[in-house]
Formats: structure tokens, sequence, C-alpha cells
């Protein structure tokens, strides 16, 4: 414990000398780390929005991000908290929004890293959904999804609006909370020796519809916003028709072409043209997705999940994972970086009545239909609790994307950080007291198993293999 106390203060120790030598014009200081010191501005402070910033104030932005990084990621992790709570907290450290000023010179910087994290983020998720996966998950999942997905979506969005927030901002907090942070709760299950329950069964294939939903309706939701927020019924329609036409066209015509090329390029046995060939499948179909008013988020998954379809797909994912954590940490690092930290206190109390709604319509919803599709109590209640506990990479992204054609506010960012770092914190917790849930009366007779249990047991056998 103290090797963790002395870390925390010689962090402290040197972000105060940082401080200290600000506030006293010792520009010295500033000058040995590069620190713009202007605070009368009235943008965020420190920020240029030029787009010429000189190549050495880029590489010192990065530098930045890269130690803070690291400084926080080492503390989380001997507190064994989850990385993102680090990430989220290195950004806000670093970010135009903290007094006194700002360690990072353009603001443009923080938002092209966190765009290319989304790509590599999403693109190496994706690559975990081949579409013969997508069609092995079970009845039952696919019902429990789509159920408490629009249902928690219903009811956080209709709350969100009581406690005064606009229609669009509503409606992005709405999805990003109705959508589960799967790595973050598999991890945790995994550590608990929960990953071979029915439950986590259950809990997989549910998310894997859920993610396909959040990424539709975020597609639908940036088409919208992206004309002027017509919610007209013919802008409606002619949004899900682009966002249908663009991921149903990828999908079949990309199944077609993309697995073959891939494979027959992974048989020249060299990573470098492989990682160079998958990438630029994952940003050219970014910059279609972009250029027709979808987030990049849309096009980046569609790219993995036809590298996922190709005999080669795990020699993708292994060379494509390493920049996956890197940009990633980018991406949560530059969204903690946005958030202005001065609207936190004023944020905290709806952050957290969203949070207790978000959760609670998800363990309900999900309990609930499982309880009636004859699943034990026990099982019923650990997914419940799995589905409603963590929020995490996809709720972020659902907000920047939300960022990215105007249709928020900057509120949403403090919120969605409040709730993505409490969230994270106590899943852990959560998943321990479901472990702990067992009702005797739920011993299962091989003779009474339902369809719906062999339907997901196929599924996870699929998953598995």
């Amino acid at each position: 414990m103290m090797g963790i106390t002395n870390y925390i203060l010689l962090f402290v120790i040197v972000f105060n000398v940082i401080i200290f030598g600000h506030l006293s014009g010792f520009q010295n200081i500033s000058l040995v780390f590069g620190l713009d010191t202007q605070l009368n501005s009235s943008l965020p402070p420190s920020i240029s929005q030029t787009n010429n910033a000189p190549l050495e104030l880029l590489v010192q932005d990065f530098a930045v991000i890269m130690i803070i990084a690291t400084i926080m990621l080492f503390i989380t992790h001997k507190l064994k908290q989850s990385a993102v709570i680090g990430y989220i907290i290195a950004g806000m450290v670093i970010g135009p929004y903290t007094p006194p000023f700002s360690l990072i010179h353009n603001i443009d910087t923080l938002n092209a890293f966190a765009e290319l994290g989304i790509i590599m983020l999403l693109f190496v998720i994706g690559t975990d959904f081949p579409i013969k996966r997508l069609r092995s998950v079970g009845r039952i999942s696919a019902i429990v999804a789509v159920v408490e997905s629009m249902g928690t979506l219903l009811i956080t969005f209709i709350v969100a609006q009581f406690l005064g927030f606009s229609y669009f901002d509503s409606l992005f907090i709405a999805l990003a909370l109705s959508i589960t942070s799967t790595a973050v709760t598999i991890k945790i299950l995994e550590e608990l020796n929960m990953i071979r329950d029915t439950s986590t069964t259950l809990l997989l294939g549910i998310s894997i519809v859920e993610d396909i939903l959040a990424i539709t309706i975020l597609g639908i939701l940036q088409s919208v916003a992206a004309q002027e927020g017509d919610m007209s019924f013919v802008n409606i329609i002619t949004s899900v028709l682009i966002v249908g036409a663009f991921i149903g066209g990828t999908l079949i015509i990309g199944s077609r072409i993309v697995p073959k090329l891939v494979d027959r390029i992974s048989k020249v046995n060299d990573y470098a043209m492989i990682l160079i060939s998958i990438l630029g499948l994952a940003f050219f179909l970014s910059f279609l997705a972009k250029s027709i008013g979808l987030s990049v988020a849309t096009g980046a998954f569609l790219a993995g999940v036809l590298i996922a379809e190709a005999k080669s797909s795990s020699v993708a994912r292994v060379i494509t994972t390493p920049l996956r954590d890197m940009f990633a940490a980018l991406f949560f690092i530059s969204i903690g970086a946005l958030m202005d930290v001065y609207l936190v206190p004023s944020f905290l109390i709806p952050a957290l009545i969203l949070i207790a709604v978000s959760v609670a319509s998800k363990f309900f919803l999900v309990s609930g239909i499982l309880s009636l599709a004859k699943y034990g109590i026990t099982t019923a209640i650990r997914t419940g609790i799995g589905m409603s506990a963590a929020r995490g990479e996809l709720s972020l992204v659902v907000v920047k994307a939300g960022q990215d054609v105007g249709a928020i506010s900057n509120s949403v960012f403090p919120v969605l950080g409040v709730v993505t770092i409490l969230t994270t914190f106590i899943t852990p917790y959560l998943l321990k007291l479901g472990k702990i849930v067992k009702f005797p009366s739920d011993s299962v007779n091989p003779a009474t198993t339902t369809k719906s249990d062999k339907d997901d047991n196929s599924a996870s056998n699929s998953n598995n293999a």
C-alpha cells in the first residue's frame, strides 16, 4: 500500500509544481513543459483552435497524454479498478477545462485521437461478431435483448426529459445507458469463475444483439440529427432506409469479397501486409459511413464483422489488438479531457438518478422475461444483474458520435463520465452479490429443459468453438 501512496504523492507533487510555477509566474517551468499560459480566453483555457499547430506541439500533446495515462493506469491497476476509470480521470487532468490551465495545446488533437480510437475500438469489437455467430444467437436471447434495450431506452429517455435535458440530449443519453459494457462485465465474471454459468451464456447472447441494435439506432439518430433534427415521419423513414441500405449492402456485398481477399493476403505470411490491408478496409468503410452522415463507428464495426468471416480472422485479431489497446486508451482519455469538470457537481444528482433508473429497468426487464421463459430464479437474477451493471466503451462512443454531428450539449459528457466511472466501480460488487444469490428450488431437471435453453446452449457451443 505504501508503494501506491508514493506514486500518488509523486504525481500530486509534479502536478502541483507545474501549477505553482504557473501561478508564480515562473516562465521557465512553462517553457520546459511547453505550456501555454493564457488564462483570460473565453474559450477553454490554453486551447488553440487553429489547424496549423506546429508538429512539436502535436508530439508534446501526445507525450503528455501517454505519460499521464501511464501514471493513472498504474494507480488503477494497483487499486484493482478498471483501466477505463484511470483513462477518464487522466483525460480530466490534462483537459482544457481543468484549472488552472490545460496541458494540451490543441483541442483538435483530442478530437482526432478520439476519432481514431473509435475506429480501432469498434473494428476489433466487430471481429468478435462473425455473421454465423449472429445467426447462432438463441431465440430467447434475441427477444430479451430487443425488449430490455428498447424498454430501457424509452424509460431513461422519459426520465431524462423530466430532469430537464433537451430532446436530443435525452435520446443520446438514453441510448448510451441502454448498452451494457460487455468487456468490463465478462472480465469480472472470469475472475469470479462464472464464465461457464448459464447466466453468462445468456448474457453473451443478449449482449451480441444489444450491440447490433445500438450501432443501428446510433446510425439512425445521427442521420436524423444531420438533417437539422427534423423528426418528421419522412426523415425518420429516410434515415432508417439509409442505415439499412448501408449495413445490408456492406454485409451482403462485402461478405462475398472481403473474407476471400483477406485469406489470400494471409497466405503471403507478411504481417505488415495483412495489417495494412485490414486497416485500409476499416478506415475506408468508416469514411463511407461518415460521408453519408453516419458514425465512423458503424463503418469500423462492419469492417470488423467482414474480417471475422475470413478463415484467418484470428490472425487479424491478434495483430490489431495492440493498436486497439493504444487507440482505445486515447479514446477514453479524450472523452475525459472533453468533459467540463465544472459541470460535474451540477449534474451529479441527475447522473445518479439516471444510473438508478437504467440499472433498475434492465434488471427487472431481463430477469422478468427470463422468469417467464421458465428459467430458474437464480439464473434470471444473475443475468439481470450482469446486464444492468456496467456502462463503458459503446456508451461513450454514442456520446462522442452525438457531439460529432452537433446534436448534444456540453452537459452530456460530464453525465456519461460520472455514469461510466460509478457503474464500472460498482460492477464487481454487484456481480459478487449475484454469485451469492442461489435458490434451492432452481435445480434443473433435464427432462424439463426448454427449447430456449437448447437454443442458447447451442449458441454457446458455437461461440466457444
